[in-house]
């Protein structure tokens, strides 16, 4: 149906309905950040399922308790809501490459009736 590329705080605010609150306490890479996307991109875009991901590519951006390539994807759904952390190991395009395949493995996963409530 659609995406939405949502990299400043504002644009997740404005177009996402993700909380001030929640980028102020955990922070644009985090759990609580990357659920807030996908139910927001649900929807704006009336779909049954969404996902999302936040992540430091690289090369500058990271800190001691987010290192570069630090990544979290979110999936929502009409069923429940999951996401995990990723930690990658490479240069800004081998974490953009890496955070697109953990999105469309979570993806698969779900599809295939893989993920646990």
């Amino acid at each position: 149906m659609g995406d939405v590329v949502s990299y400043s705080y504002e644009a997740k605010v404005s177009v996402l309905g993700v909380s001030w609150d929640t980028l102020k306490a955990f922070g644009a890479v985090s759990r609580e950040t990357v659920l807030e996307m996908a139910r927001g991109a649900k929807k704006l875009l009336d779909v049954d399922v969404a996902v999302s991901v936040s992540g430091i590519a690289g090369p500058g951006g990271g800190t001691l308790d987010k290192p570069v390539g630090t990544t979290w994807v979110g999936l929502v759904a009409n069923d429940g809501e999951w996401s995990r952390e990723f930690h990658f190991g490479g240069d800004r395009e081998q974490n953009k490459t890496s955070s697109a395949d953990a999105a469309l493995q979570i993806l698969l996963d779900y599809l295939s009736g893989k993920l646990k409530k």
